[in-house]
């Protein structure tokens, strides 16, 4: 597992190149203002999905996003 600091570039670093920069503050200032809570927003989330749904997500993301890395077993 990656420590805090890595986590936090990693993060910043895909906010900044997907949402620009000006979004990606904006984006951070709306969470902290209004004391987000991912762990009850991510049940939230996923309860409200019927059954199989999220599977069914997972499945067709995987597809669409072939994995072409270099993985190495550790």
């Amino acid at each position: 597992m990656a420590n805090a600091v890595k986590i936090l570039d990693q993060g910043f670093a895909c906010l900044v190149e997907n949402m620009g920069v000006i979004d990606t503050e904006y984006f951070i200032s709306l969470i902290k203002r209004d004391d987000f809570d991912y762990t009850v927003w991510q049940r939230e989330y996923f309860d409200k999905m019927k059954p199989g749904e999220f599977a069914a997500k997972a499945s067709a993301y995987a597809n669409s996003h072939p994995y072409t890395g270099m993985a190495q077993v550790m």
